[in-house]
Order: C-alpha cells, then sequence, then structure tokens
C-alpha cells in the first residue's frame, strides 16, 4: 500500500520565534477554551495570527516507507466492496457544494447539545449545511447508518476525551437515529459528563467518557488551585476502569492541555504550564499531550492485548481540531465566515500542525508497538486540515437562542471551537464509517 508523506520540519530547525510561539497564546486560548465548554467562553489566538510558521502540505506517494507524521492509506468502501484495495489519502481534498445536505436538522435529533444547535438558535445561513468533503483520489460515500450499526452488533464503542469528543458523539448519535432511536440508559456526572446509549435494534452501546486529559488529572475549582493537576503516567481510572467492557474507543482531546497545569510523573513534579507564583520549571504542553497519549495507548494496549485475559480492542484517535476565532469572543463577528476555505486559500500550521503532527506520530509509534499482538487496531482519525479549512461551521453567536434578534449587540458571546449539528463535523464520523469498512474487510 501507499502512503502519505508530511514534510514536518523537526522542531530544532525552528526560529527563536516559531519556538516562543506557544507561549504567545498559553495566557489567553486555555481561558477560552474552558469558558466556551461552559459557556462562558474567553478570547483565544487566531490561527492567522501564527507568524513564523511553517506550513504542512499533505501528498500521497508510492513510497513503501511511512514517515512518523504521516497515516497510511486505507481503501473506500466501494474499493472494499469490489475486493480492490486502492490507498486513499482523506486528508488531502477539498469541499466541495452538496445539494443533499445533512442526514438530520436540528428538530428531528434529540441529543444535541444546545449550544450546538444552530438551526433551533435561529442561524439565518443555512448554506454551510451543504458541503461535502472530497478527497483528490476517490470519493467519502454518504453516512449509511444502518453499516456502521451493523459492523458493531453486540459491540460498544465509547468516545473518551474533552468536549470534542462529546460533539462527535453527538453527531454520531443523531446519524445513527434516522434509522434506530438510541435509549439513554445511564447518565452521571456534572452535566451529564459520563453517559450511555443503547440501540436495541442492533444491541448497540455508544457512550462518552468526560475526561479532557485521558490520564489522570485534578481540575481547577473555585475552591482549590487555580490550576490543574495532571499525573502523566497513570490514565484516568473514571474511563479506564471500564475498559475492559469497550471493543471500540475513540479518543479525543487537546484543548485542555492549554490551560494553566503543574504536571506530575509519580510523586515527582515535572513542571507546569503557565503557573506564575510557583516555584516549578514551565514546560511546554507539546510533550505533555504525547506523554499523555503515549501513556493512554500503552495502557491500552497493555489491558487489553497484551494481556493473557484480553480480547482485543479497536481505538480511533481524533486529531486536534482547530478553532478559528477572527476576533474577540464577546463581540460580533468573532467567526464571520459562511464558506469554506479552497484549497490553498488556508495553511496548516503553528499549533495546529504540531498538536496533529504529534498525535499522528504517538499513534504510529503505538501501531509498532502493538503489532505483534493480535487483536490490536489502532488508526488516527486526521481530521485537522479538513476542519481547518471550515470557519463556517462554528455556532459563532448561535450557541445561544438568536442572540441578534434585537440587532447586533455590543456584547454577544460567541464559539468558535465547537461545531454546528448538524455540520462539518459528521465527516468525521463519515471517514470513521470507513475506517471500520477497512478494518472489517480486513478481518474478512
Amino acid at each position: 500500500m501507499g502512503t502519505i508523506t508530511s514534510p514536518f520540519k523537526d522542531p530544532s530547525h525552528h526560529s527563536l520565534a516559531r519556538k516562543l510561539l506557544p507561549y504567545a497564546i498559553y495566557v489567553i486560548l486555555p481561558i477560552a477554551v474552558i469558558r466556551l465548554y461552559l459557556y462562558t467562553p474567553s478570547l483565544p489566538q487566531s490561527t492567522d495570527q501564527l507568524p513564523h510558521s511553517t506550513a504542512i502540505t499533505i501528498s500521497t506517494t508510492s513510497s513503501s516507507s511511512s514517515s512518523p507524521s504521516s497515516l497510511p492509506p486505507f481503501p473506500s468502501s466501494q474499493e472494499v466492496e469490489t475486493g480492490k484495495e486502492t490507498p486513499c489519502d482523506y486528508t488531502s481534498g477539498d469541499w466541495v457544494q452538496d445539494k443533499l445536505g445533512p442526514l438530520y436538522n436540528g428538530t428531528t435529533c434529540g441529543t444535541i447539545k444546545k449550544g450546538q444547535n444552530c438551526i433551533t438558535h435561529g442561524r439565518p445561513d443555512l448554506g454551510y449545511l451543504f458541503w461535502r468533503w472530497k478527497p483528490k483520489q476517490c470519493h467519502i460515500p454518504r453516512f449509511e447508518p444502518n453499516t456502521f450499526l451493523q459492523i458493531l452488533r453486540n459491540k460498544h464503542i465509547a468516545f473518551v476525551g474533552d468536549s470534542m469528543a462529546r460533539n462527535q458523539l453527538e453527531s454520531l448519535l443523531c446519524m445513527l437515529a434516522t434509522v434506530s432511536p438510541p435509549n439513554l440508559v445511564y447518565t452521571d456526572g456534572e452535566e451529564n459528563k459520563f453517559r450511555r446509549w443503547h440501540f436495541s435494534s442492533h444491541n448497540v452501546s455508544v457512550s462518552v467518557y468526560w475526561s479532557p486529559f485521558l490520564v489522570k488529572g485534578i481540575e481547577k475549582s473555585q475552591d482549590g488551585p487555580n490550576y490543574n493537576r495532571l499525573y502523566l503516567d497513570q490514565v484516568n481510572e473514571r474511563w479506564a476502569a471500564d475498559m475492559g467492557q469497550m471493543d471500540m474507543i475513540v479518543l479525543s482531546v487537546g484543548h485542555w492541555f492549554l490551560h494553566p497545569a503543574v504536571y506530575f510523573e509519580g510523586d515527582s513534579v515535572l513542571g507546569c504550564h503557565y503557573c506564575p507564583g510557583l516555584n516549578h520549571s514551565e514546560i511546554g504542553f507539546y510533550d505533555v499531550l504525547r506523554k499523555a497519549i503515549k501513556t493512554t495507548l500503552k495502557t491500552i494496549i497493555e489491558r487489553r492485548v497484551a494481556n493473557a485475559n484480553g480480547n482485543g480492542v479497536n481505538v480511533i484517535v481524533t486529531t486536534f481540531s482547530p478553532a478559528h476565532f477572527e476576533g474577540e469572543w464577546d463581540k460580533a463577528g468573532a467567526c464571520p465566515k459562511t464558506k469554506p476555505y479552497m484549497e490553498g486559500e488556508k495553511q496548516l500550521e503553528g499549533m495546529d500542525a504540531e498538536m496533529r503532527q504529534l498525535e499522528v506520530e504517538e499513534v504510529e509509534a503505538a501501531k509498532a508497538n502493538g503489532k505483534k499482538f493480535a487483536g490490536f487496531r489502532l488508526q488516527a482519525l486526521d481530521v485537522t486540515k479538513l476542519s481547518l479549512m471550515r470557519p463556517d461551521g462554528h455556532p459563532g453567536p448561535y450557541m445561544n437562542p438568536f442572540p441578534l434578534v434585537d440587532g447586533v449587540q455590543e456584547r454577544v458571546q460567541n464559539d468558535c471551537v465547537h461545531w454546528c449539528l448538524p455540520g462539518p463535523i459528521d465527516t468525521w464520523n463519515e471517514i470513521m464509517l470507513e475506517v471500520l469498512n477497512k478494518w472489517n474487510y480486513q478481518g474478512q
């Protein structure tokens, strides 16, 4: 099979400004993401404001080798049906207009979080609904919910991570609900951060576990320190304790690593991120995210495939989803775009590129470590670039109902991080179904 190469440059060759760049957003962007989850957003830095970054071009080659930052292509469902496995690079393509639109809408799906229900909140421009992702080499079929449910019959799929994991989960629930109603069978935690649904038609369970660091973490609170505490050598047992019940795990994290935090390994403090007043060394969040993903994938392998009692597991790692703030979070026009970027109009660079790169590298490293074990399948769901090209897909001011009914206000909250439902995030699950089709084909 051919591979996809991505010419990332070694960080050691970056300029001093390039090295210092992430620190420029340490104070601003973490506050924005925390407040967005609670619907009280703050101001992040726009990707357009990341200077001196090297753009990433993703291309397909016929080489049989694979670079650490590239993903092996996989066949499309049409190729699986014909038995001809032709590799396809789903990361390189364009958004093209699509008259069909989404499978569902804001009134036909009852599991959409209110802040992402842009249609019922009065967003007037509905053109963002009529685009589909078209890879340069192949075609992504329209999502077929019956196929998804059939592949996962009698199985349990769990989404583990931050609010982007929840966003992707709710997209999937809405698409599956077009053929089979989900039954909420479990809920726990503040704002229902731990939930499970059951599709009785196929005996499929779908869960979401709130774990914004994947590893053990103590989130900051009003009564405690004003920073998070992360234990990078231990997974978060709030989700990992149920790992034995999971047949497929979808991991999605990133934004919460921008928040102020102190990092531990064992009983030792490794350092901290934006912790003025504490006697700890300041370290960047890139290596911390890398350690967290490494610990998580290593633990999954140890518990589910290396252990003699393990019965195998499929794992998806969804790559970093960029934000699209172009102005202040509490003013009109924070993310004003109404159409996708075209190819070449927006480059993948800076923090978005770095986060995506290290996630892909850790997936490929874990694949190498786990390939000797039967029953372990792992894939990066590389959605960073295609998501970067959809600045029009966020709720913006329509995170709240009819925010402009009385005209443009001086202050209005905007969400330019999460995705409208329906919206571009539905494409993530279309591609995930293609991954499942590939795995199912290989299993046969």
